[in-house]
């Protein structure tokens, strides 16, 4: 029998930035889950402007993020705030309890890394902290992939 290997190595400088959730100032390259196709795991590496503000959202899914560069304030559903910076990261358990908010001091470079590739698993809802409403923005769900406008005719 003979195996043929399956490994694959990646340089960033190949892989396509694309706009993040937060829009302006945050790109995001995905290498597991895109570049890569995976079944259950998605690996990006996120980057910020400084000042992005990305606004208090959860997952349906775990998420975990480790900062490889820069300083960012990190925000529960309770409103504490955490500072994290190089050689720290956070996990986000499913659900809104997991929910949490960033906000860039400086340029920071994180590795996300999500449990699923799967479009509508991978949503973020944004929640509103005055009612604990949550809701998904349409351009959001488009941008996502979890929803598409194209004709099936």
């Amino acid at each position: 029998m003979q195996v043929k290997s399956t490994l694959r190595v990646l340089d960033a400088a190949m892989i396509e930035k694309k706009e993040g959730m937060a829009k302006k100032g945050h790109t995001i390259q995905t290498f597991v889950g895109t570049a890569i196709p995976a079944d259950r795991l998605r690996v990006a590496l996120a980057s910020y402007e400084p000042g992005v503000l990305e606004k208090l959202h959860w997952h349906p899914i775990e998420a975990f993020y480790y900062i490889i560069s820069g300083h960012v304030i990190v925000r529960d559903i309770e409103g504490r705030e955490f500072e994290l910076g190089p050689g720290m990261a956070i996990y986000c358990p499913p659900g809104i309890a997991g929910a949490h908010e960033w906000e860039t001091k400086d340029h920071v470079q994180l590795l996300a890394v999500r449990g699923t590739v799967e479009s509508d698993r991978k949503l973020q809802f944004t929640v509103d902290r005055d009612t604990m409403r949550s809701y998904v923005d349409l351009e959001d769900l488009a941008r996502s992939e979890a929803i598409s406008f194209k004709s099936h005719y």
